[in-house]
C-alpha cells in the first residue's frame, strides 16, 4: 500500500525543517501518482510509483539513474531525492506548458525533437535495455500468469513481430540510452524542449524512440520524413522502412501494455478500450499497400 504523502515527504531530509510546506495532485498519469511540492520558494516534484509496476518492466534505480543522465544534458527535471526501499523520486519541478499533437507535427517542432533525441542517444550507456520484441511476449506471459485471456489478434501478430525482428537483425543496430516512451504528455517547453518519466528507459534502438514519438503524435509520411531528415540527414530507403515497421511495434507494446494491465491494476481506467485501440491502429498500419515492400526494403539492406 503506498504511504500518505504527508509520511513520503517527512522523509526528504532537506525538507524536514521547513515550515511552508503545500502539495498539490498532479494529474496526467495512468501508472503513477505525482505531487507538486512546493517549500519555501521551491517547486518539486513527488513520483509515487503505482502497485505491481516492476511487472511493467519498471526498475526504480533504474529510473533514477536515467533521470540523473537526462538531467545533466539539460533534458529532463534535475533529480533532487530518491526514497528507498520504494524508490519515491523527487524532481524539480518544471514550469513549462505542454506541446499540443498538432505542434508537434510542425517542422520546427520536429526538429527540435529530433535534437533532443540525437542528445538522449549520444549520453554514455544507461541502466537497462529495451526490446519492443521481448517486451510484448513478457508482457504476454504475465497476463497469462494473472488470468487474463489474451486477445485473438495476439498470436497472429507475434508471427508478425518476429518476421519484422528477423528482417531487423539481417542488419544489427548498436543499442543506445532510450526513453522509449514518448507520449505527448511526457513532453514540456520552458524555453527548450524537456521530457519527463524515464521509467521505461534503457539501452535500446533509436528507431523505436523515433518510431514511439511518431506514433504518439499520429505523423502522415512527410512527418516522418521530416523527422528522419532531421535527424539523419539524407534519409535511405531503408531506413524509412524501419521507422514504418517499428510503428507498428511501439502499438502492439503499447496493446500489450494495456493487457497486462487488466490483470494487475487498480485503477479505474478501461485497459481494455485501450488495447483495442492500439490493435486496431497496428491492423491499419499493415492493411498499408507498402507493408511487404518495407520488410524486404529492410530484409536487403545494404
Amino acid at each position: 500500500m503506498t504511504q500518505p504523502i504527508d509520511d513520503i515527504l517527512s522523509r526528504v531530509p532537506a525538507w524536514a525543517a521547513a515550515s511552508d510546506v503545500r502539495v498539490t495532485p498532479l494529474g496526467g498519469g495512468i501508472t503513477n501518482i505525482n505531487y507538486r511540492v512546493d517549500v519555501e520558494g521551491e517547486s518539486f516534484v513527488v513520483r509515487v510509483g503505482g502497485a505491481n509496476t516492476e511487472l511493467l518492466g519498471i526498475d526504480r534505480e533504474h529510473e533514477r539513474a536515467i533521470n540523473q543522465a537526462a538531467a545533466s544534458v539539460g533534458v529532463a527535471p534535475e533529480v533532487v531525492d530518491f526514497l528507498r526501499p520504494e524508490g519515491y523520486l523527487v524532481t524539480r519541478f518544471i514550469n513549462g506548458r505542454p506541446v499540443p499533437p498538432e505542434e508537434m507535427r510542425r517542422p520546427e517542432r520536429i526538429r527540435q525533437v529530433a535534437r533532443t533525441l540525437h542528445t538522449i542517444h549520444a549520453l554514455p550507456p544507461i541502466p537497462g535495455t529495451f526490446s519492443p520484441f521481448r517486451v510484448v511476449e513478457t508482457y504476454a506471459d504475465l497476463a497469462r500468469s494473472y488470468q487474463v485471456d489474451l486477445p485473438g489478434e495476439y498470436g497472429p501478430l507475434l508471427e508478425t513481430a518476429h518476421a519484422i525482428e528477423r528482417a531487423f537483425n539481417r542488419r544489427p543496430f548498436t543499442p543506445r540510452p532510450c526513453h522509449n516512451d514518448l507520449l505527448n504528455g511526457n513532453f514540456l517547453d520552458d524555453g527548450q524542449l524537456r521530457i519527463l518519466d524515464w521509467e521505461y528507459g534503457g539501452m535500446g534502438d533509436v528507431f523505436f524512440d523515433l518510431a514511439n514519438f511518431s506514433a504518439h503524435h499520429a505523423f502522415a509520411d512527410e512527418h516522418d520524413q521530416q523527422l528522419l531528415t532531421a535527424y539523419f540527414g539524407r534519409v535511405r530507403p531503408e531506413q524509412f522502412a524501419r521507422l514504418r515497421l517499428m510503428k507498428a511495434m511501439s502499438d502492439f507494446r503499447e496493446a500489450m501494455w494495456a493487457v497486462l494491465q487488466i490483470g494487475i491494476s487498480k485503477l479505474d481506467f478501461d485497459f481494455r478500450d485501450y488495447a483495442q485501440q492500439h490493435f486496431a491502429r497496428i491492423q491499419s498500419r499493415m492493411a498499408d499497400a507498402r507493408w511487404n515492400d518495407w520488410l524486404k526494403e529492410v530484409t536487403h539492406a545494404s
